[in-house]
């Protein structure tokens, strides 16, 4: 933090980055169950896919919406800059929610004979939500034009190469954290088919997650000096052996199927990398909102309006967890065929 410069804005971001960070863990898994999908064509095991998620999909998305607003709330100069940047991506992202959204009640109420265009609509708006927000996030690191405050570039400023990167990188994440979700909360044959997508995807993920590490520095020279820079460097080697650790327990807990413990290991080691990979993020940008010249104190609102909203956030965010924690606590254990949640 630059010293002198009021503590509310870090305090706000800090918020942010957690319930950022929180859709990602907790929405990103049960998006990643419906891209596979593409993998899986048994009807009953998809019904047992979509059983593993039904209690609780619908409020994991709730942190999706507290981002927004909270994003408005606290900081409503990125906001308005943010948002004509990526309207596209915006726009196709929430489509892709809303065809999920639809496809996730009525694929169980469609007669046989109509479920799979149900089943299509499920898994390409599981994709095509994964694909925007990665991309968002590559636009958002690779950098807005803004002059006086305001967006000043054009409709597809966002399109490049390293975005459309990132956006696949999340497709296979997302499918990495469904996949080894899968391998928690099934059985049989599904429950096998889910631990060779895993290893399949924790290798993709792995390389995908190198090629953006190496590829973000060199996309701005503050970057690059925060990545490289004596001692700077220091901080940024931690992740990368994290990496490496966490990956030596997810391949050895995939090889063992003696222990029910070891079942639930490859999804938090999944969960760690996406972790590693936020903080990296989180420390290449700060204290910029928007990049390269956006800072999280040119963009917050006035000192009256954050400590309004940091009143609701200190009651709403722990209410949030709290029904969460519930959820998975009462739905815990293996979903199996059979079992209906609707």
């Amino acid at each position: 933090m630059l010293a002198g410069q009021p503590v509310l804005p870090v305090i706000w971001a800090c918020i942010m980055a957690f319930v950022i960070l929180a859709y990602v863990v907790l929405d990103g898994f049960d998006l990643g169950v419906g891209m596979l999908f593409a993998a899986e064509h048994d009807e009953h095991d998809r019904d047992v896919m979509v059983n593993t998620i039904a209690p609780v999909w619908d409020g994991n998305e709730t942190w999706l919406v507290l981002g927004g607003s909270g994003l408005y709330g606290a900081f409503p100069t990125a906001y308005s800059v943010i948002l004509p940047a990526i309207y596209p991506l915006v726009f196709v992202m929430l489509m892709g929610l809303i065809f999920r959204g639809v496809a996730f009640e009525f694929r169980f109420r469609a007669i046989p004979s109509q479920r799979h265009w149900w089943d299509w609509a499920f898994l390409g708006g599981s994709v095509l939500a994964a694909f925007c927000q990665g991309a968002i996030l590559g636009a958002l690191i690779q950098g807005t034009k803004v002059a006086n405050n305001q967006f000043a570039g054009g409709p597809l400023d966002w399109l490049s190469p390293f975005t459309v990167f990132c956006g696949i990188a999340v497709v296979f994440g997302y499918a990495l954290l469904g996949s080894s979700w899968l391998i928690w909360r099934t059985t049989g044959r599904l429950h096998a088919n889910m631990r060779r997508h895993t290893f399949v995807l924790g290798i993709v993920l792995l390389v995908m997650l190198a090629v953006v590490s190496l590829w973000t520095p060199f996309l701005s020279p503050t970057f690059n000096h925060r990545w490289f820079a004596w001692p700077g460097m220091l901080a940024t080697g931690v992740a990368p052996a994290l990496c490496i650790v966490l990956a030596v327990v997810f391949f050895l807990a995939l090889r063992r199927e003696d222990s029910a413990a070891h079942e639930k290991v490859p999804f938090f080691c999944a969960l760690g990398w996406f972790t590693l990979g936020f903080l990296g993020l989180g420390y290449s940008i700060f204290p910029m909102i928007v990049p390269p010249s956006l800072t999280i104190w040119q963009a917050a609102s006035v000192h009256s309006s954050q400590i309004f909203l940091l009143v609701g956030a200190v009651v709403m965010i722990p209410l949030i967890l709290a029904y969460n924690a519930m959820s998975y606590y009462i739905f815990r254990g293996k979903v199996e065929p059979g079992a209906h949640y609707h």
